[in-house]
């Protein structure tokens, strides 16, 4: 058991007193809700049907006594105004139906002077079913980290109650955040049986008299399930978090002009600031300007594969694209029979500043990446790709086998010597890097057709049962993990990988930011469904990113023959759509200069180049301060080939921020299928790319009531839809 606050301490003797009387009460299916105010806090009390109570301090005030002002009944559930010494608190709540109970209360203030709120204490306290805190036992699964979604997802064990998702809206904050100096960042935490969401203090800015805001907009989503498997609880948190998500508001999206972005993005590629020469061959920057760091084949590949994917979709001659190739088989080394991290001959100019910033140094996944990207290459037809590959796949076999397909951070690649063990004590290594690796010997066995290459992916594989919500090291190799996974499944037909694909979307899930912050300098650009790139990672990353949303894609066309989980389908089209939005803001030219930061790690900052910024914070923090990353020069060439569809013979392109399955086009008709779910909609738009006179768009979306759905003619010759998510669609012109 852990210490507790006074402020939770006095719930089993404010509750066990049994005098105070019930507000309001309502029965939400095999749970009962019940509302009181007694002396200065409102409770919501939710007993559940296995005995455990969930004891929600809805509004506090630290002294004197609440007086209710108003207390009716509505429509959606009820709503209270209370009284206090410096203002008054209203709260509503409302129950908002769907796959699971739902709770939702927000509680808003009204100063009637300047006010300062130093200290709040968290609103949410486990007791058993008569208010006492010793005997609850539970399980915290999942809690937010830094600006990520402000959600706890909770088992409740003893006595055997199901589970419980608390989700704090904290886009509803962002005027209290602007005004206090605050962020919402870590705001929802705690130990058991304190958790939720605590109010951030507010010392050196005060709210001004007479200002009404909301102060809390959490949502809780129950259920009597208590999954005790690792696949059981990520299937229920996926379920549960899509549930709640409905209910978000959610920013709007535009289109923006990624081709015209793209073509900006190429031009500035071939910037002096991006590239190093040596010995008759250029090779790519890691970081604009950083000359000091010798080149890497993830940076190589990482630009390269996103490059070849444009140059399929469009046709188009990049002579870039041959200048990265000639320089891949200057990676291997020769001794060790592999391709390397590090520039082998250059590898003596490493700073050794760091622990991997030295010879034969190898961070976990930076073998595997690249050997994913020589066989994509390889799988292309790409026989110096081809060699490359097979020449360093034994060495690979061999360090999977020699950890047991259990990664550390940083090995020595000639003595395979551990050099760090674990990300930070108990937390073990790259986790998901056996996602990675099984990935790899997937495309091994696609290229090879040799049944061994499958067997060993298998067993990689496997071993990514064990590590439950904790598998996510990095997010783009969780991604490719969930790839590899469900890749199995297609092929074996076993249940256990399309579920441990689910786990690797939870970890996914688990480090988004499903929140608009919008105080500060996030003003100037998006932050909604940003996924985070490490598990306490302070910003979310354009390569990362970029990577996530392209092996995301990939699942989803993978799994068009596979009966996905409803949810999985609804939040991966969602995290791509706004993916698509806020992408835009890693380029430096669509940012404010005041919001880059005069300090860089790595390399430079240059403003007016088109290459995008590693590093996007939390509105409070100037964003760049690790660098402006060539390697995520591919955001542009992996978001047009995916959103922008070619109909044959017409100039005439089809763009949806959502993914599409099944696109045709023959003569004046196209068609194709939305993804995601018929409850949400995405933006379509109908692109004429010659000056001809604009025809008439029919465009046809089974799901709606008429059938027919009205565009809206824009000024740059688009004509704009709205269509619903997971629909058939018919054009015809």
């Amino acid at each position: 058991m852990n210490d507790l606050s006074p402020w939770a301490a006095s719930v089993e003797e404010i509750f066990d007193a049994n005098t105070a009387r019930e507000l309001y009460t309502h029965l939400l299916g095999s749970y009962k809700i019940k509302v009181y105010c007694i002396t200065n806090t409102l409770w919501l009390r939710i007993e559940c049907p296995g005995g455990m109570l969930a004891i929600v301090r809805a509004a506090y005030t630290p002294t004197g006594s609440f007086k209710i002002t108003l207390r009716e009944k509505t429509t959606e559930g009820f709503r209270v105004r209370l009284k206090f010494a410096t203002g008054f608190f209203e709260t509503t709540i409302s129950f908002p139906g769907g796959e699971f109970p739902m709770v939702r209360y927000t509680t808003s203030m009204k100063t009637l002077e300047g006010l300062y709120i130093p200290f709040s204490p968290r609103d949410l306290v486990i007791t058993d079913n008569k208010g006492a805190r010793n005997t609850s036992k539970g399980r915290i699964q999942i809690t937010q980290t830094g600006a990520r979604s402000g959600l706890q997802y909770l088992s409740l064990d003893e006595p055997a109650s199901g589970s419980l998702l608390y989700f704090q809206n904290l886009t509803a904050l962002n005027e209290y955040c602007q005004l206090t100096g605050t962020s919402a960042g870590g705001t929802v935490g705690g130990k058991w049986p304190e958790i939720g969401f605590a109010l951030p203090s507010s010392i050196e800015k005060s709210i001004p008299k007479g200002k009404e805001l909301i102060l809390s907009d959490a949502i809780l989503a129950l259920s009597p399930e208590l999954p005790v498997k690792n696949a059981g609880l990520a299937k229920q948190f996926l379920d549960m978090l899509a549930a709640v998500y409905l209910h978000l508001p959610k920013p709007d999206t535009q289109m923006h002009d990624w081709p015209g972005i793209l073509q900006k993005g190429l031009k500035d590629l071939d910037s002096p600031a991006c590239w190093l020469h040596r010995k008759g061959q250029d090779y790519l920057n890691a970081y604009v300007c950083d000359y000091s760091t010798p080149p890497e084949l993830m940076v190589q590949m990482a630009v390269l594969l996103p490059l070849v994917d444009y140059k399929m979709w469009s046709g188009e001659d990049m002579p870039v694209i041959n200048t990265i190739r000639k320089g891949m088989p200057t990676f291997y080394d020769q001794k060790l029979k592999t391709v390397t991290r590090f520039l082998p001959s250059m590898e003596g100019d490493l700073s050794q500043e760091e622990e991997q910033l030295k010879p034969k140094v190898m961070d976990a996944w930076y073998l595997h990446h690249p050997m994913l990207n020589l066989c994509r290459m390889a799988l292309h037809g790409d026989d110096v790709a081809k060699d490359l590959f097979l020449k360093s796949l034994p060495f690979t076999i061999k360090v999977a086998h020699h950890f047991n397909y259990r990664w550390p951070v940083f090995y020595n690649m000639e003595t395979l010597e551990v050099i760090k063990a674990e990300t930070s004590p108990e937390k073990g290594g790259e986790k998901d890097v056996a996602g990675l690796y099984a990935l790899v010997l997937l495309h091994a066995w696609q290229l090879t057709k040799e049944k061994k290459y499958l067997k060993e992916a298998e067993k990689a594989a496997k071993t990514l049962e064990e590590k439950g919500f904790d598998l996510f090291y990095q997010g783009n190799n969780t991604a490719f993990s969930a790839k590899a996974l469900l890749q199995l499944y297609l092929e074996t037909g076993n249940e256990k990988y399309l579920d441990l694909s689910y786990l690797c979307i939870a970890g996914i899930m688990k480090n988004v930011q499903l929140w608009e912050c919008n105080y500060g300098y996030a003003k100037h650009y998006n932050t909604f469904f940003g996924v985070f790139p490490l598990n306490d990672a302070p910003y979310t990353a354009a390569y990362e990113e970029q990577e996530i949303f392209a092996a995301l894609h990939d699942y989803l066309i993978q799994a068009q023959t596979v009966d996905l989980r409803p949810s999985v389908k609804l939040l991966l089209a969602e995290f791509i759509r706004f993916l698509v939005q806020r992408a835009m803001f890693y380029y430096p030219p669509n940012l404010p200069a005041e919001m880059l930061s005069e300090e860089v790690k790595m390399g430079e900052v240059d403003k007016n180049l088109w290459i995008a910024l590693e590093d996007i914070y939390d509105g409070w923090e100037k964003s760049g301060q690790v660098g402006q990353e060539v390697y995520g020069a591919g955001v542009a060439f992996g978001i047009v080939p995916r959103h922008y569809h070619q109909v044959k013979d017409q100039q005439v392109l089809i763009y949806c921020d959502y993914p599409v399955s099944g696109f045709r086009s023959k003569g004046r008709k196209a068609t194709f299928t939305t993804g995601g779910d018929r409850r949400l909609s995405c933006r379509m738009v109908i692109v004429v790319q010659d000056d001809k006179k604009m025809p008439h768009f029919k465009v046809d979306a089974g799901g709606s009531a008429s059938g027919e759905v009205t565009g809206v003619h824009r000024a740059d010759r688009q004509i704009e839809f709205t269509v619903p998510g997971n629909q058939y669609i018919e054009i015809t012109w």
